[in-house]
Order: structure tokens, then C-alpha cells, then sequence
């Protein structure tokens, strides 16, 4: 495994190809892969500048890319694009504030399909939380992805209580040291 922050770029192609691989498939297999590879790709660009950006890449011997887990320290104010306006309806503003911002956010983690049930994704995580100041992490996952919802519960991880009639369709989890 090898430590990144922006120089993850250097590597940009082959983890573009890794995130697709991960990314359109079941359940995520709704997703077109060329338009899936075009987003990451830009998305990338943007998200290795980010302040306190960092990424654990598991490298395959042929140069390729096994897994990859990848995150920044989540600014103030909190974002409302993408799924975080999903998160601020799910705890409120003012937990958001006290659980989320100012912590570490896992972005993504993605283990190829070959390289699974070897402990990799927790391997990665591990890796990565280790990093951060007191091990304070969060993340987000779509409530349907099962296989990731019981990963996350396996390895420590908890669900913050949402709002009363806050449920939504995702689910955000702290880490161990929350």
C-alpha cells in the first residue's frame, strides 16, 4: 500500500480505471462507465487539492490499482451538492457541525472485485483513518448498498441517530474513535 495526497495524480488513470471498475458495478451498476470514468476523472483533478487531502492505494504488480480508499478534512461551511444536502436533512445542521465538520471524510473506497475477501477494504481504511488526528473519520453510503452498509458495521464503524422522519437514502457512519 502506498500513502498519496496530491501527487495521487501521478496515478490519476489507473485509479480512474479502478473507481469504474468499482463504480458500475452491481449495485452501483446503473451507471454509464464512460460517463462514470469522464466525472471521476475531473472530480479528481479538483479533489487532490483539497485541503488535507490523502488516499491509500493498494498497487497491483502490473501497475494497476487493487483498491483505493481516498478522503480531505471536511471544510465549514458544509457543502449542499452532491449527497451532502442528504446528510444535513439526516442530522440537522447543528450535529453536522458538531459530528462532521472540521473531521476527516472518507470520499470513496473501492476494493476490484479480484481482490476482495482478503481483507483489503478494511486494510485500506485502517490505513488511511490511521492518519488522521485521534482517528476521527465519516463517511456517507447509499442505504442499498448492503454488502457496504455490513462492511462498515463489521469493522466498528456506527450510524449517528437520524432526525425523527429524517430518514433518507443515505446512510452516514463514524468511525470507531467518534
Amino acid at each position: 500500500m502506498r500513502h498519496f495526497d496530491s501527487d495521487v495524480l501521478t496515478i490519476a488513470d489507473e485509479l480512474t480505471e479502478a473507481y469504474v471498475t468499482v463504480f458500475t458495478a452491481p449495485p452501483w451498476g446503473d451507471r454509464d462507465a464512460g460517463a462514470t470514468r469522464t466525472a471521476f476523472r475531473k472530480r479528481i483533478e479538483t479533489d487532490a487539492r483539497r485541503p488535507g487531502f490523502r488516499a491509500v492505494v493498494a498497487l497491483a504488480d502490473n501497475g494497476g490499482v487493487d483498491g483505493f480508499v481516498m478522503g480531505w478534512t471536511t471544510p465549514a461551511p458544509f457543502r449542499a451538492d452532491r449527497a451532502y444536502s442528504k446528510v444535513t436533512e439526516r442530522l440537522g445542521p447543528d450535529r453536522v457541525e458538531e459530528l462532521l465538520v472540521g473531521r476527516f471524510e472518507i470520499d470513496e473506497l473501492g476494493v476490484r472485485p479480484h481482490a476482495r475477501g482478503i481483507g483489503l477494504g478494511r486494510l485500506l481504511l485502517s490505513a488511511l483513518v490511521g492518519t488522521v488526528p485521534g482517528g476521527r473519520a465519516w463517511l456517507l453510503t447509499w442505504n442499498q448498498a448492503h454488502e457496504t452498509l455490513a462492511f462498515y458495521r463489521r469493522n466498528g464503524w456506527r450510524e449517528p441517530e437520524p432526525l425523527p422522519g429524517r430518514e433518507t437514502d443515505i446512510v452516514v457512519f463514524l468511525s470507531p474513535a467518534c
